[in-house]
């Protein structure tokens, strides 16, 4: 199982919105809004790397309002 957490920057007075919709996702376990350079984080788990790839470039990536995305997959030191 791959985990990662997905930081979103949004339009303005989007974040709200954006959390929400990416809660009702398969493999979104988390979405909040934030107060910083960055709008919302996600927390997203998929069988495999490519499954995650296509979970944020498909899903994570459409709801209106979404202006960017820097994916930081888990690693178990």
């Amino acid at each position: 199982m791959i985990a990662a957490y997905i930081l979103i920057q949004t339009g303005p007075g989007k974040a709200a919105t954006v959390a929400a919709a990416l809660r009702g996702l398969p493999g979104v376990v988390e979405a909040v809004s934030l107060a910083g350079p960055y709008d919302v984080i996600a927390r997203a788990h998929a069988p495999e790397i490519d499954e995650l790839a296509q979970l944020i470039s498909s899903r994570v990536q459409a709801p209106g309002g979404v202006r960017r995305t820097m994916t930081c997959p888990v690693v178990h030191l």
